[in-house]
């Protein structure tokens, strides 16, 4: 008798606590969200923006579990040169083999493997970043804001471009570049929104 009261009551344990667990799933809304990009020279800086073109993130019992995202690294935009000629210049330069390749890579993807809490909504994502066809391990701060139905994020990344064959006038790789230099970080500004 007692092994078969521990036995149900093992196997009692073990179905409510199953059935406890609450999984959500949140679909990024690219209409909402905001991918602001900054890179700087030495005589100064460019903004623009990647739109995010999906995304999902996985919460269990509230907390974050694994996410991924896609960047559509080719519609990327610049929005700091009124002139149009100019601002096509960049774009142009920028979607070319000194930069993104656009033609070969069209998109990025961070697929989240950890997210630490800090306390309150503030967290820590780790994660990878894949950039023309490279991977590498992204961590970045970020404040994270969820409830049945929303879940928020905002959060700046910091990205060394020449871990991507990025390496155009980079001062880490070429010597006498002088005020032409082009500093290997840059930022990516997120601003996210997503929904069950």
């Amino acid at each position: 008798m007692k092994k078969i009261s521990l036995a149900l009551l093992f196997s009692s344990i073990l179905l409510f606590s199953f059935v406890s667990i609450q999984t959500s799933v949140y679909k990024v809304d690219p209409k909402k969200s905001t991918l602001v990009w900054t890179g700087k020279k030495v005589t100064g800086e460019h903004k623009g923006t990647i739109p995010l073109s999906s995304g999902t993130i996985n919460v269990e019992d509230k907390k974050i579990k694994s996410g991924t995202f896609t960047l559509d690294v080719a519609a990327l935009t610049v929005t700091d040169i009124a002139d149009k000629d100019g601002n096509a210049k960049l774009v142009g330069h920028l979607k070319n083999d000194d930069f993104f390749s656009t033609a070969k890579y069209p998109t990025a993807t961070y697929v989240i493997s950890s997210v630490e809490s800090k306390g309150g909504d503030n967290y820590t994502v780790n994660g990878n970043l894949t950039i023309k066809g490279i991977t590498n391990p992204v961590s970045f701060p970020a404040v994270i804001k969820t409830d049945a139905k929303t879940l928020t994020a905002t959060g700046v990344i910091t990205v060394n471009r020449t871990k991507y064959d990025i390496k155009f006038k980079s001062a880490s790789f070429f010597e006498n570049l002088g005020d032409k230099a082009i500093y290997d970080d840059f930022t990516l500004e997120v601003n996210l929104t997503a929904a069950i």
